[in-house]
């Protein structure tokens, strides 16, 4: 008689690429969703985080040349690059992660010629707030000299400001672009646009400082070819490259401008709420009665905090790509377990820097300083630096879990509720009214941080993914059936 052969089970879950998870039922399950999701996280926020360190080094490469220039330019150059830039910065990007959720979305439900339409209709409204933002350019040395800066430094600090008014311009390309390849996963190309970009800024830098001696305004000139130049090479390989998304311009980019425009400030304010509530703690830092080493001490942790954020902000867009396309797929299953993933294995780096720093807190300080008092100050605030890498390691998943899913109004009101009713003023009253100083102001800080993230956490784990899937076709529908001219959904 023949015999049979007789094969074993598969050991994972055999799901299709156009299908959403089946339950998990074992633990071979979730280990297999674990490798299938954290290769798809990483495949994304790895190239996504080398772009923003390169970013990053820009401006790092600009204040260092221009601090062998002199003291007096150095001081004014980093607060025109670090108040009145990063302002805009921050704004124009909030504006512009609207696209995250609608990039996403469309690209998940396959309505591929949707994306060059949102990413136009972006353009727009960002190049209209860049025209708003002017003022703050033009007025930054009165704006300066009321907040009580060095009249010198505040002059030219306001004359580089003006002449890195083009660099604001160029974010109005860079975000949507940006976020348009973001949401098809072409992350790999913005890490070499940016690594070739930052190559192409130092040699700049050294030819318009060093060589032609062309001072801060050389500088000015360095960083604005640089930003431009970024731009337009994601422009031309949207151009050449993406043909199945971008089909040339459109006067659809021109419909249904409010509505985006009240989904791209809703965006805007979330992440500025947050970036402005942590620029708050400096200020109140700098009225201390020993304000020298109170600000110090506090820049050396929140330098070093900021390291850690670049990491995660990779994270943030990866999550965010993530939920937006499994919802736009019609896979609920799929971008619950995605958010899981990415929470666990976000909490278990911010564990590990955490640890880290309180295994080094008597000297990683060695690094910035050589004074014994501000390195005593800074091993006094570490345990307070480990708390907030544990939280700033769960908080911008959760936020970027809200720009995928399209929840940016309320994260930006439990944002206002949480920083700046409940942690700026506890922070003020333990900083001021006891004797806990810097310390206080910043449990403060984290009290708001802590309550926020918990908000969001429970609102993550009761949210009804299948509903969210519902929503996000109705969002489709209602932004791309007003036209009778689009195409079907081709899947």
């Amino acid at each position: 008689m023949e015999t049979t052969e007789l094969h074993h089970a598969p050991t994972g879950l055999i799901v299709s690429i156009d299908e959403d998870y089946p339950p998990v039922r074992t633990i071979e399950d979730v280990r297999y969703i674990c490798l299938i999701e954290s290769t798809k996280l990483w495949g994304i926020a790895g190239p996504i985080a080398f772009n923003i360190l390169c970013n990053y080094g820009m401006n790092s490469f600009t204040n260092i040349f221009v601090g062998h220039i002199g003291d007096l330019e150095l001081s004014a150059i980093a607060i025109s690059l670090n108040v009145i830039a990063n302002f805009s910065f921050g704004f124009l990007l909030g504006m512009g992660s609207a696209l995250e959720t609608l990039c996403g979305q469309a690209f998940g439900a396959g309505q591929m010629n949707m994306l060059g339409i949102y990413m136009q209709r972006s353009w727009i409204i960002l190049f209209g707030a860049c025209i708003a933002l002017l003022p703050l350019y033009i007025c930054a040395s009165p704006l300066l000299k009321l907040l009580g800066q060095e009249p010198k430094i505040a002059d030219m600090a306001g004359k580089f400001s003006i002449q890195i008014i083009p660099q604001m311009f160029s974010l109005a390309i860079n975000f949507p672009t940006q976020k348009f390849l973001q949401a098809q996963s072409r992350v790999g190309i913005l890490a070499w646009i940016g690594f070739g970009g930052l190559i192409f800024h130092v040699g700049l830098l050294v030819l318009f400082i060093k060589v032609f001696d062309w001072g801060t305004s050389g500088a000015a000139a360095a960083y604005n070819v640089s930003a431009w130049g970024i731009s337009l090479a994601q422009v031309v390989y949207i151009v050449g490259w993406c043909t199945e998304c971008w089909k040339g311009l459109s006067l659809l980019a021109f419909k249904d401008l409010w509505d985006f425009v009240k989904l791209s400030i809703a965006s805007a304010i979330m992440l500025c709420l947050e970036i402005w509530y942590f620029m708050t703690i400096i200020v109140l830092t700098g009225h201390l009665d020993d304000p020298i080493i109170a600000v110090g001490s506090l820049s050396i942790c929140m330098n070093l905090n900021g390291w850690e954020g670049m990491l995660f902000i990779g994270i943030n867009a990866a999550i965010s790509v993530r939920v937006s396309n499994e919802l736009g797929s019609g896979h609920p299953r799929a971008a619950k377990y995605s958010v899981i993933v990415t929470i666990v294995e976000s909490l278990c780096i911010g564990l590990f820097f955490a640890a880290l720093i309180l295994a080094t807190k008597n000297y990683f300080a060695i690094i910035f300083t050589d004074s014994k008092k501000m390195q005593e100050a800074v091993s006094r605030l570490a345990y307070l630096l480990g708390i907030t890498m544990v939280l700033n390691s769960v908080q911008p998943v959760i936020s970027g879990v809200a720009v995928g899913g399209g929840w940016q109004a309320l994260v930006a009101y439990i944002n206002l509720f949480c920083y700046y009713v409940v942690g700026l003023p506890f922070g003020f009253l333990l900083g001021y009214k006891t004797s806990l100083g810097v310390e206080g102001i910043w449990i403060g800080m984290i009290c708001g941080t802590f309550l926020q993230t918990m908000i969001l956490m429970l609102i993550v784990l009761k949210t009804n993914w299948n509903k969210e899937v519902e929503e996000t076709s109705e969002r489709m529908k209602r932004w791309m059936g007003k036209d009778d001219t689009m195409a079907p959904n081709p899947t």
